[in-house]
């Protein structure tokens, strides 16, 4: 079974369909592959610091849907995020384990609950040049998560791959 969705993840990361479609199609993928709960892309352009959210598969209806399919200037609350700062500061992606527990120089527990009740996460940061033009966010509810060297391994490979998509996709809909 995990061969055949990471198949399928090859067969979307090297499609030669429209950003919208691969990404469409490689959010539940990549959630099934990395059991989450919910897995969301937030595009921005780093030129004009306008971001949004166009894509989210969450695995159950009650898990929070996070989707804004219009640009907007990036809240203030965002400079309170030391996740946000990091990825910002193109430094590499985190992975929290749990929110609950994690050091507060690298996540702020109270602005994660509020604004988006995930307990673990994947905070994949999409920089190129030293420029973020986007977040690609699995992450769980409910329990903590241990992120093994596979997930790390298929995250970095999404990353390498989407982020050329995400530019694109920016450039096209500014």
């Amino acid at each position: 079974m995990v061969s055949q969705l990471h198949l399928q993840l090859q067969a979307i990361l090297q499609s030669e369909a429209t950003p919208d479609n691969i990404f469409a199609a490689l959010l539940p993928v990549l959630g099934e592959i990395l059991q989450c709960d919910r897995c969301f892309l937030y595009l921005r352009n780093p030129h004009n610091q306008l971001g949004k959210v166009p894509f989210c598969w969450q695995r159950t209806p009650d898990i929070p849907q996070i989707l804004d399919a219009d640009w907007k200037p990036e809240p203030e609350s965002l400079s309170q995020d030391p996740l946000f700062t990091a990825a910002l500061q193109a430094k590499p992606s985190v992975y929290v384990e749990d929110v609950e527990t994690a050091d507060p120089q690298i996540v702020n527990r109270d602005f994660e609950q509020k604004n988006f009740g995930h307990r673990a996460l994947i905070h994949a940061h999409l920089h190129q040049d030293g420029l973020l033009w986007g977040i690609l966010q699995p992450c769980i509810f409910g329990h903590l998560r241990i992120w093994t060297a596979g997930d790390r391994a298929v995250m970095a490979q999404v990353e390498q791959a989407v982020t050329p998509l995400a530019i694109a996709y920016i450039t096209a809909n500014r």
